[in-house]
């Protein structure tokens, strides 16, 4: 065999087989922020599930403020089934933009329910309504981690994506750019206040 040929066969063999070791690792990251989704609805859940326990508590000491409890309520069962969506398909860009802005308005009307219950002291020493707050707030510890890790696999996927020679794999195997799980509301980004005093 001339040197010539043996050259061939390297390239012949080794550029499909580059190409493979290249998609499966863009497989992998794929896997790896879909994984990372998955803890985020787990958390995201747990909260919406605490959310309704907040209001029922609410409601026997905020008897005026029906609108807002209604506004939480709304706000929390449009984010479930944006994030319902989202978990199916967390590989889908608007899916994740809808996540993103369904949070945010949580976030804004959970803002309005803590602050609204600063003005009702016998709330603020219910013990339920005070266990429920510290589940809450240890929940948003929970969800803030599993985006910041979700957000670092997403980051790795689309850098993958993104190199050469990886986009001549990436384009043709329908790769698509994944989104970033941020919240939109400038206001829903402070932390949200909880207070026991």
């Amino acid at each position: 065999m001339s040197i010539g040929t043996i050259i061939f066969l390297l390239i012949v063999i080794g550029i499909p087989l580059y190409g493979v070791v290249i998609y499966n690792g863009m497989v992998a990251a794929r896997n790896r922020f879909k994984n990372a989704f998955s803890q985020i609805d787990v958390q995201l859940q747990r909260r919406y599930d605490l959310i309704p326990n907040l209001v029922e508590t609410a409601k026997g000491y905020i008897k005026h403020e029906r609108e807002t409890l209604e506004a939480v309520v709304q706000a929390r069962n449009q984010a479930q089934s944006t994030a319902r969506a989202a978990a199916a398909h967390p590989e889908d860009g608007a899916s994740i933009d809808k996540l993103n802005g369904a949070e945010g308005l949580l976030g804004a009307t959970l803002g309005r329910f803590f602050a609204l219950q600063e003005a009702y002291p016998d709330l603020k020493a219910n013990q339920t309504m005070q266990q429920l707050m510290e589940e809450l707030s240890s929940t948003e510890n929970k969800v803030a981690f599993a985006r910041q890790a979700y957000n670092d696999m997403v980051m790795d996927y689309n850098t993958m994506c993104e190199q050469f020679p990886n986009t001549l794999i990436a384009g043709p195997f329908n790769f698509q750019e994944a989104h970033l799980l941020e919240l939109e509301d400038k206001e829903a980004k402070k932390a949200v206040k909880v207070s026991f005093t």
